[in-house]
């Protein structure tokens, strides 16, 4: 789930289990991981469908409640959620939601992901291959297939661009043509 930067698989906390009382803190099934929401890394128990994203048929509809929840994690989760969805009834379910000053920041302060074409997360001053040959505009250069980019940059304001020299050369690569060495 966007926003969220997981534990891995991981027992659920005693002190989440007994606030959640076993059940997930979106939609009520029972709980089966606790994710962390960024950049706080407050932990949610969540159920396998919620913890993974998947668009599953009205499952969502859940959020109607959850965006009322005791727990501001589990709050800023359901808004994060209902922004990226593309339904008339989440566009609904926002427009009622009211969070005070710091949630809304909170919900609003979601951290790009920079992943290459397999999906890997991206940082910093990693390596990565070119796996498409990639005309560089205004260096009068094809970027080949395989090169190795040493040392990234991330694009700060768009997770689908990062920075790295390529024949002495910066230049901006799209994520989508690069998997992480």
């Amino acid at each position: 789930m966007a926003g969220c930067k997981w534990k891995g698989p991981m027992m659920i906390p005693n002190a989440v289990m007994t606030r959640c009382g076993g059940a997930c803190e979106l939609c009520g099934a029972e709980a089966v991981d606790a994710v962390a929401v960024t950049p706080r890394d407050d932990l949610v128990a969540l159920c396998d469908i919620c913890a993974s994203g998947d668009a599953v048929e009205g499952h969502w509809r859940c959020l109607q409640r959850a965006v009322w929840s005791e727990v501001p994690a589990a709050q800023v989760l359901a808004v994060r959620k209902l922004r990226a969805l593309d339904a008339p009834w989440a566009a609904e379910t926002l427009d009622m939601v009211f969070l005070d000053d710091g949630l809304a920041a909170w919900a609003a302060d979601v951290p790009l992901e920079h992943r290459d074409a397999n999906g890997a997360l991206l940082a910093a001053g990693d390596s990565v291959v070119l796996i498409k040959d990639l005309p560089v505009k205004g260096a009068g250069f094809t970027a080949k297939r395989g090169t190795a980019v040493r040392g990234i940059s991330l694009v700060t304001d768009n997770a689908g661009h990062i920075e790295g020299r390529v024949e002495g050369q910066r230049i901006v690569i799209l994520t989508e043509f690069v998997k992480k060495k």
